[in-house]
């Protein structure tokens, strides 16, 4: 081993990040101690809005010029590590006193316990040596195909049954239905349901990924096969995760155990239950780019990379995290910037970073905005820009630490990281923690309540990066017996939390279909009595099905104006009232508002068409009428 001067092991990666971390966990611990103790609360967002984004910088870059000559002198980097440490203790105890929780506490504690094992061992940046795989065996190649089928047909009749119980509402499955029709007769994503007006979808979220799709939607336009494509992409990850399993050295029996956590983990099977969206592209997509880089593959990495920024504005932050992560990882092996993955790096973070600023001008100017609202507990200014989140993070990381571990996000988190048995944060090698940014932050950081739910699309990406981590931190195991126990342990826990809270809710619906099979029927018979290129007004489970022509609204979500002027209204009187929908309809009496919007409609030239029962009536408007 060749001895290194100290210039050489200021500039050294490790040295550097810890420098850098450790001048700026005392900038926010004095930025923070400037406050007074009613202004220490992590609760509300006063503390922010007091404390200066500009002093927390200026602060932390003479931190590490200090650090920086400091070492010239000093040859010991312990003192430093254990300076963090000491730092986020103080930081830590101020922050509990302010705003106990004992979740908080005890994160604290845990995250404590990182640090100290960092200040004693350090950052291991040993250069990673290539492993070699076992000879295989294709049965477990077979069996994993096997297993990969039925997950597929699992996924596919849970959510198909979900249209054929009438269960897919307005959002979202009835914005998507509307839009692959009209994708399929103009080539354009409009809708007018989603917004209360003819407007094209990727004004809202920028999803050219869906045309992936078109061809298949054209064989068959009908909505159930676009439940089916879901399915279908959400199984291939199993593709990349197998051939990622295999770069890293693990066997076959070890491959066929990841795939089976794959499609066992319920915030990846969860998250295809509120039918079909963009968001399934992710896990596939992202693990195909994990893949490209572990292999240096450039021709999987331009492909995967590219269309996984076509998914949706935010994908960029894939994209944009596996950048920053490959080249702290590059530097560390290599310690050159002239390295092929430093470079790889380094364009993926361009591509990404250019991609996401030109989306979300182009949604601020001619769409809905970007939905800043999402992180309201973040922005402590008037701005509603994620620049604001950005510098908040930056002025008190225990404010997300906090909100990370609210109250509603805890049975989130159990369900998420139990499964892997929370290998992913398993590992000295601390380059990996940059891979657990999405995590954080799609499902973590935010307020909005469907991104911490595992029955929702937001666990699509951040999984491949959970697995991703699962993966390479298990192949770091030097005993074979502890990968056995690994694979073994999330396996049946995994199959666990699966049974418990995937299988109860997946076979509710195909029950539920099946039971009420003759009712449904006779709905689906009384709604194909409207004539396929009326406009339409109908409540929000029976859009779906209506959703096969140019004008369709949603009777709670349009203005009362654009429902007069469809052809058709239907409305659902079995079920309509206990979702709200006749809500602005009702007076004093919180009970009429489905006879409110019947007079109101029949004030205005609508004649009942058709009824069934005490289910549904459809009004027709009379086109001669003179108000």
């Amino acid at each position: 081993m060749f001895k290194r001067t100290r210039i050489e092991q200021t500039i050294l990666f490790p040295d550097l990040i810890r420098k850098i971390l450790t001048a700026w966990m005392v900038a926010v611990l004095i930025e923070y101690l400037l406050l007074t103790k009613e202004l220490r609360s992590l609760v509300a967002l006063d503390g922010l809005a007091q404390m200066s984004f500009g002093r927390v910088i200026v602060l932390t870059v003479v931190g590490i010029f200090f650090l920086c000559m400091l070492s010239h002198f000093i040859n010991e980097a312990k003192w430093e590590r254990w300076g963090m440490f000491a730092s986020f203790i103080l930081l830590a105890l101020l922050s509990i006193y302010a705003s106990f929780s004992k979740m908080f506490l005890a994160v604290c504690v845990l995250i404590a316990f990182a640090f100290a094992i960092y200040g004693k061992f350090g950052w291991d940046s040993s250069p990673q040596s290539p492993m070699k795989c076992q000879k295989e065996h294709k049965i477990y190649l077979w069996i994993t195909a096997f297993f990969s089928v039925l997950f597929f047909l699992f996924v596919s009749v849970w959510t198909v049954s979900r249209i054929y119980s009438f269960d897919t509402p307005s959002f979202d499955f009835g914005i998507f239905s509307q839009m692959f029709y009209s994708m399929k007769e103009t080539g354009l994503p409009m809708t007018t349901i989603e917004r209360d007006g003819p407007l094209s979808h990727f004004a809202v979220h920028v999803s050219p990924i869906f045309y992936l799709f078109l061809p298949f939607y054209c064989l068959i336009p009908n909505p159930a096969v676009l439940q089916v494509l879901q399915a279908a992409v959400i199984t291939s990850a199993v593709i990349p995760l197998w051939l990622i399993g295999k770069r890293n050295g693990l066997s076959d029996v070890q491959r066929m155990l990841l795939c089976m956590v794959l499609l066992l983990y319920p915030a990846f099977s969860g998250a295809a239950s509120f039918d079909i969206h963009e968001n399934c592209f992710l896990t596939p997509l992202i693990l195909w780019l994990f893949y490209g880089i572990d292999s240096r593959n450039v021709k999987v990495i331009v492909p995967s990379a590219v269309l996984t920024l076509l998914v949706k504005e935010d994908a960029a932050v894939y994209v944009a995290v596996i950048a920053l992560w490959l080249m702290a990882n590059s530097f560390l092996q290599s310690r050159k910037v002239n390295d092929v993955n430093f470079i790889t790096g380094i364009l993926l973070l361009l591509a990404a970073l250019a991609w996401f600023f030109m989306v979300t001008k182009y949604l601020t100017e001619h769409g809905d905005g970007v939905m800043n609202y999402r992180y309201g507990n973040f922005i402590y200014d008037d701005s509603n820009s994620l620049v604001t989140v950005i510098k908040a993070v930056i002025m008190n990381p225990m404010k997300v630490i906090y909100e990370c571990v609210d109250t509603e996000k805890r049975k989130f988190v159990l369900q998420t990281m139990l499964p892997l048995i929370g290998i992913p944060v398993l590992t000295r090698r601390y380059e990996r923690y940059i891979l657990l940014i999405p995590y954080v932050l799609l499902n973590l950081m935010s307020d909005y309540p469907f991104q911490h739910d595992v029955f929702f699309q937001y666990t699509f990406g951040p999984t491949a990066f959970l697995l991703y981590l699962t993966v390479v931190n298990i192949a770091d195991f030097k005993n074979q017996k502890h990968k056995r126990i690994a694979f073994t342990s999330t396996v049946i826990i995994a199959a666990v939390c699966f049974i418990s809270i995937i299988v109860p809710k997946a076979i509710y619906y195909p029950q539920k279909s099946i039971q009420n099979y003759a009712h449904y029927q006779e709905i689906r018979e009384v709604l194909s009595q409207v004539p396929k290129d009326a406009s339409v007004t109908a409540t929000r489970y029976y859009t779906t099905f209506l959703s096969q022509r140019e004008v369709l609204y949603d009777v709670q979500l349009s203005s009362t104006e654009h429902m007069l002027e469809t052809e058709y209204v239907v409305i659902d009187i079995e079920t309509g009232n206990l979702y709200n929908e006749y809500e602005k309809y009702m007076t004093d009496d919180k009970e009429n508002g489905v006879e409110n919007l019947i007079l109101l409609l029949e004030q205005n030239g609508y004649t009942q068409y058709l009824k069934h029962n005490e289910v549904l009536v459809i009004y027709k408007k009379d086109n001669n009428f003179i108000k």
